[in-house]
């Protein structure tokens, strides 16, 4: 197996894997989406709320709100030793009390650890008008995906094979019918021979063959090679999410293998 960044930043990681069955890349995606834990709003005290939003839409809305998440630090309430009762350990408590006129913006909470705070201090909540407050503590838990979408660790999780281009140099008369037609530009004639520019570019949409008359070019796919998009709300970095989702696949393997071994011997094959 062979993996390369192709590209990176807080939010994004292109890469590309080769040598991977499409079983092994799904599940992967999946875990990404669904099962990697990041900590997100699951209980709001409103102590006072005058604004126009009604309390229950106003929680719904803080918790879509991305917070900072350290995987490291932090247990799911249910594995704490705290028995659910709630402590640093599992849970962060953010406080919120503004009064109008303006807009309440997800800055405006206060943290009680100053590492879990929302991902983007801009996010508008409500608009206050004049004499109009909110008060509230908002809890701020784990939870995976799979249980709420507000527990996603992935704005997107995407996967396409690499794509190919087969050229007949033999067939081809350089017409130049397939460099016109292709829409992402990336075939060319340089030097008497029709070349392919950026491969990773294509998106398979046979224009280019469609174009050729003499067959001389197809377009195809490698089936066991994949690049990868994924693009983080934030909470998690995207190379964590990616890590956590291969350890999370690797759990879940080894608990098959133990449960399989299990059951055989408990039949005594």
């Amino acid at each position: 197996m062979k993996i390369e960044v192709l590209q990176r930043n807080d939010l994004e990681l292109v890469f590309k894997v080769e040598g991977l069955k499409t079983g092994y890349a799904n599940a992967l995606r999946r875990i990404m989406i669904s099962e990697v834990p990041v900590l997100a709003i699951d209980e709001v005290i409103i102590h006072k709320n005058s604004s126009v939003m009604y309390d229950e839409i106003l929680a719904l809305r803080l918790g879509l709100i991305p917070i900072k998440t350290d995987l490291e630090r932090f247990v799911f309430q249910e594995e704490c030793d705290c028995k659910g009762r709630g402590c640093p350990l599992c849970q962060v408590s953010l406080t919120l009390n503004k009064r109008g006129p303006g807009v309440v913006y997800s800055g405006d909470f206060i943290s009680e650890d100053k590492e879990i705070v929302p991902v983007d201090d801009q996010i508008p909540i409500v608009k206050l008008g004049e004499g109009q407050e909110i008060e509230l503590e908002a809890l701020a838990r784990l939870g995976r995906g799979k249980e709420h979408a507000k527990w996603q660790a992935t704005n997107s999780c995407s996967y396409k094979n690499v794509p190919l281009i087969g050229i007949d140099r033999e067939s081809c008369d350089l017409c130049g019918d397939c460099v016109e037609r292709c829409p992402k530009k990336i075939l060319e004639i340089r030097d008497e021979k029709l070349i392919v520019k950026d491969v990773l570019k294509c998106t398979l949409c046979k224009e280019c063959s469609e174009a050729c008359e003499l067959d001389a070019i197809i377009p195809f796919h490698d089936k066991e090679s994949f690049i990868f998009k994924v693009e983080s709300t934030g909470s998690l970095e995207p190379e964590v999410i990616v890590i956590k989702a291969s350890e999370i696949l690797e759990e879940k393997a080894e608990e098959f293998l133990r449960e399989l071994k299990a059951a055989i011997e408990g039949t005594g094959v």
